[in-house]
C-alpha cells in the first residue's frame, strides 16, 4: 500500500484504550485527526502506510515495546515520536531519548499537556512556512570543511553525502556550525536547541552528542566536533 502524507495526523500506540481514547479527544480539540494501535505488533507497517505528523508512543506495550519500536522507526523514518512512560527513573528517559524519541510524558498525565508536547515538537521540527518566490534563489548554508548544512530544507550533508539527523541534532550542529571554535557550555546548548520549558540533564545533552558525532565520524575522517573538559562543546 502506497504510504499516504497527513500532516495533521497523530498516531497513538497505547495498549491502555481508555488513555487512547482520552488523548484522542483532546488531540482532536485541537484540529488534529488521529488513530490508534492497541500494540507494538503491525505498529511500523501503519506508521509506513499512513506517514502520520507525529506519533505518541508508550513504553510498555504487546508484541514489541516501545524503545524497540522507536529504534526500528529511526531506521526509515524521522517522524517525530513523543514516548509515554510510568517508568519514571532517569536511566529510562535517557534511553528514550537516545533511540531517537523526540521527548517524553511520564504517567500519569494531564491530557493537555500531552497535546501542549505534541504542538511544541511540531512547531519545532516543522519548516516554517515560506511564501512562493517568483525566481529560485541559492539556498543559503553552512560550511565547515567539508560539512554543509541547509538549514531551510534541514538537510546535512557530510562529505557530500547526505545524514539523516534528529530535529534536536540539526539544532545542535546549526548552534556549532554558527561559530566555529567557540565553546559552548551545555547550559547555553539547552537553552538555544530546547524550544520549550522541559526539565533535562547535562547527560541528555551527552547523549545526543554522542549519536550526532557517531553519525558524522561514520563519513568524515575527522571528529569535527570536539569535547572541551568540565566545560562543554565545540567544532573545531
Amino acid at each position: 500500500m502506497t504510504a499516504m502524507d497527513d500532516a495533521d495526523l497523530i498516531m497513538i500506540i497505547e495498549d491502555e484504550a481508555k488513555i487512547a481514547h482520552l488523548l484522542a479527544d483532546y488531540l482532536e480539540r485541537e484540529g488534529f485527526r488521529t488513530l490508534s494501535w492497541p500494540e507494538g505488533t503491525g505498529a511500523l507497517d501503519q506508521i509506513r502506510t499512513h506517514n502520520p505528523a507525529l506519533v505518541i508512543l508508550d513504553l510498555m506495550l504487546p508484541g514489541m515495546d516501545g524503545i524497540t519500536l522507536c529504534r526500528e522507526l529511526r531506521t526509515f523514518s524521522q517522524t517525530p515520536v513523543l514516548m509515554l512512560t510510568a517508568r519514571v527513573d532517569e536511566i529510562d528517559r535517557l534511553l528514550g531519548l537516545k533511540i531517537g524519541a523526540d521527548d517524553y510524558v511520564c504517567k500519569p498525565f494531564l491530557p493537555r499537556e500531552v497535546v501542549a508536547r505534541v504542538q511544541a515538537i511540531l512547531r519545532r521540527t516543522r519548516p516554517p512556512a515560506t511564501e512562493l518566490q517568483p525566481l529560485a534563489t541559492e539556498e543559503p548554508a553552512l560550511q565547515y570543511r567539508n560539512l554543509t548544512l541547509y538549514p531551510e530544507r534541514y538537510r546535512c550533508e557530510a562529505a557530500g553525502q547526505g545524514v539523516e539527523l534528529t530535529p534536536l541534532e540539526f539544532r545542535m550542529l546549526q548552534t556549532l556550525m554558527s561559530r566555529p571554535g567557540r565553546v559552548y557550555s551545555r547550559e547555553k546548548l539547552m537553552e538555544l536547541c530546547y524550544t520549550d520549558d522541559r526539565i533535562i540533564s547535562d547527560r541528555t545533552i551527552d547523549s545526543h552528542m554522542k549519536n550526532l558525532r557517531r553519525k558524522l565520524n561514520a563519513l568524515l575522517p575527522d571528529d569535527l566536533i570536539q569535547s572541551v573538559y568540565g566545560v562543554g562543546y565545540k567544532l573545531g
